[in-house]
């Protein structure tokens, strides 16, 4: 078991509450409730645990850390050699031990690992591909996944059956991307879901997107279009989330296009064998989703805002104008550093809340 790191070796941005709370008050916009992390970053990963572990992720290397639920963060030292890279995707298990990878070209696409709160980090696969690019990451138990665009026209995707030690690539026929330019997106770590008996599921765009892979029990691929913008480099889905079996949505559209709201949301009921279009959408493009149980509703963010659904995806209704990327329920990850967890209470949130239609 890792040992804990001492708090003198660790560089955390201290608030008292007081401030806390007036800093929250000043700057936080209505709907979240901005935490102090003394960070720049365009932060694009993000991952709670049900302890109060917090990991952050972003650009130049950029690792955060809280260990008491968002009250206060730690700015991690960049890993090795890591200073000009992009972290899109943190996964953590604890307060000590978390992954981080980061998306790029080539090399540029790797993959670190600390076990002493990143007090120290240490180079745990590099992208063998020289025209590779990675997109995503996840571990269900010690199983990893890592997905990445097509390289000789097959979608990649690397798997570990030791947590992350080993990795090796699965070579199906079924993972043949759309010549035409069909990729993966990166925005925020949520194209890639991993089911509780390791079935995975992940979503397309880009000409000739936008589809969902499904991995079956024989490890046969299956493929099915849904109803999002595409045909585009810059369209797709962005984020698919599940909130169980059958349940999930999928978000995305435009990035070029921000403010557009045709082909941003769909959603399903028989576990993505289809997928149908909402019939209110999202206030635009919307780059991550997921389901918060405490309301029973689900969440999108995107550079102009958050929108509700509580009729699992059929309809949503916007809450929040701000810039976000990346969820992980109830947290929230942005540009310049920007980290905020969601206020229940907030009053435009509470009237979506509210008046917005119920879970069917």
């Amino acid at each position: 078991m890792p040992v804990p790191v001492p708090r003198s070796r660790r560089c955390c941005f201290l608030l008292r509450p007081a401030l806390a709370v007036l800093f929250a008050v000043v700057t936080a916009p209505a709907q979240w409730n901005i935490a102090a992390t003394d960070s720049t970053a365009a932060l694009r990963g993000i991952h709670r645990l049900e302890t109060g572990v917090i990991w952050a992720s972003g650009a130049n290397g950029a690792v955060l850390r809280s260990e008491d639920d968002g009250y206060m963060w730690q700015q991690c030292d960049v890993p090795p050699g890591a200073a000009n890279l992009d972290f899109r995707a943190v996964f953590g298990w604890d307060a000590n031990h978390a992954m981080v990878m980061s998306s790029g070209q080539g090399t540029a696409s790797r993959l670190y690992e600390t076990t002493d709160g990143c007090a120290t980090w240490h180079l745990l696969f590099e992208n063998p591909d020289r025209d590779g690019f990675w997109d995503a990451l996840a571990f269900r138990g010690i199983a990893g996944f890592i997905l990445g665009d097509p390289v000789g026209g097959h979608f990649v995707i690397y798997r570990s059956d030791d947590g992350g030690r080993h990795w090796y690539r699965d070579d199906s026929s079924g993972l043949a991307a759309a010549p035409a330019g069909e990729g993966v997106f990166a925005a925020s770590n949520s194209a890639l879901v991993v089911r509780p008996d390791s079935e995975l599921l992940f979503a397309t765009g880009g000409v000739g997107g936008p589809r969902l892979f499904r991995s079956g029990k024989s490890g046969k691929w299956s493929v099915t279009r849904v109803p999002l913008a595409g045909g585009k480099q810059s369209a797709g889905v962005f984020s698919i989330a599940f909130r169980d079996d059958r349940h999930g949505i999928a978000v995305g559209g435009d990035y070029k296009e921000p403010a557009r709201t045709a082909g941003t949301a769909a959603w399903t009921s028989d576990g993505g064998l289809t997928w149908h279009s909402a019939s209110a959408l999202p206030s635009g493009y919307r780059s991550s989703a997921g389901w918060e149980q405490r309301i029973r509703a689900w969440i999108a963010v995107g550079p102009n805002g958050s929108d509700l659904s509580r009729d699992d995806g059929h309809t949503w209704k916007r809450f929040d104008s701000a810039n976000w990327n990346a969820l992980s329920l109830p947290w929230v990850a942005g540009p310049k550093g920007r980290i905020a967890s969601l206020d229940f209470a907030a009053a435009s949130f509470a009237n979506a809340l509210e008046h917005g239609p119920h879970k069917r």
